[in-house]
């Protein structure tokens, strides 16, 4: 396959992808390839809960929703268009050792490896592995080129030449000691913050709310922590955020409210709560579903200054007028573009030099 025919089946999948949003699950104008896998996709999407709690409905439309929109020819060739990808290159065995936080987590990497020309190997989480089969066999149904250049394994990794792997900071300690040998790019934990001027209007912190709550902030990319002006009224806050409040009826979610809560008061910490989210002032940046960590801040540029010494555990910044490569605008953390890399590090780059 050439660059082009690949840009043409990744597009032809977003096109398929449409068929799957929350305003309309009935698909209209399905192809025969589309109308083969749209039923089989329906199935994986309503059965995934059973096998992942935190993957309702939903949200995984939500993940569907937002590939299908970043499938499409332009966005695929202006991805592109920066790299020098060879047509004859000889493809390597690419390894993805994928996360399960939120769903397709790992197609990013999946989608890379593919484009540049590589074959993928696949170690999915148990968490996350009903529906990336389902858009495999949809591209070897356009292409049988890719049942050779897709496989999947729940056993020890064997015959790959170079790896991905996302995963807590723990495995990534064991990751960067078993793959020490082999070209990789290791994942840890990240986390996400926003930055409160206090003149936000209700409609900002509306969309705030977004990038807190989406995947009951499971993703990286979920806002784990705000910092706020000295003397900033909470109340603008939890009224901005208010229309999130059925979360609370998401039995997980639910479960870690009542556990985080009880906690939190059986430690006599001092926290903030409205009934489905906490806040409690906190230095850390990693905090537990269903609380957001808080600290004020007085300088600005003691604050930008404390976030780059911090930026190895940020994955994006959000704040109202965005100044750097890692910072977003308010409801914007769930909708990266292909060109916004994990961690930072070009995926693409480390794949089109594997020598």
């Amino acid at each position: 396959m050439t660059i082009k025919e690949r840009i043409s089946y990744f597009s032809k999948l977003g096109d398929f992808l449409k068929n799957f949003n929350a305003e309309n699950d009935v698909a209209l104008n399905l192809s025969e390839i589309d109308k083969k896998y749209f039923d089989e996709l329906e199935y994986k999407i309503n059965s995934a809960v059973h096998y992942n709690g935190w993957f309702t409905r939903n949200n995984i439309l939500f993940a569907l929703k937002q590939w299908s929109e970043a499938l499409t020819e332009e966005n695929l060739e202006t991805w592109l268009k920066t790299y020098a990808i060879k047509e004859d290159i000889t493809p390597k065995t690419v390894a993805i050792i994928m996360a399960g936080n939120i769903p397709l987590v790992g197609f990013h990497d999946f989608l890379s490896v593919l484009i540049s020309g590589h074959n993928v190997l696949i170690k999915p989480s148990d968490n996350d592995k009903q529906l990336l089969p389902v858009l495999c066999n949809y591209l070897a149904e356009l292409n049988s080129e890719f049942e050779s250049k897709i496989s999947f394994t729940q056993e020890r990794l064997e015959n790959f030449d170079a790896v991905i792997a996302t995963g807590s900071n723990n495995t990534a300690r064991y990751f960067e000691y078993y793959f020490k040998n082999k070209p990789n790019i290791i994942r840890k934990n990240r986390n996400s913050v926003a930055i409160i001027r206090g003149d936000e209007t209700e409609s900002e912190l509306k969309a705030l709310g977004e990038d807190i709550f989406r995947y009951y902030g499971l993703g990286c990319r979920n806002v784990s922590k705000l910092f706020l002006p000295k003397n900033y009224d909470f109340d603008h806050f939890y009224k901005g955020i208010y229309h999130w409040n059925d979360i609370i009826n998401q039995n997980k979610y639910a479960n870690n409210y009542d556990y985080n809560k009880a906690v939190y008061l059986m430690s006599e910490f001092n926290i903030l709560d409205n009934g489905f989210l906490m806040l409690k002032e906190d230095e850390g940046y990693g905090s537990p579903i269903s609380v957001l960590f808080y600290e004020f801040y007085e300088n600005k540029d003691q604050l930008q200054q404390q976030l780059e010494e911090k930026a190895g555990q940020l994955q994006c910044v959000v704040r109202k007028e965005i100044s750097a490569k890692n910072e977003v605008k308010f409801g914007e953390t769930q909708h990266p573009k292909l060109w916004d890399y994990a961690d930072g590090v070009d995926t693409m780059e480390f794949l089109i030099n594997l020598n």
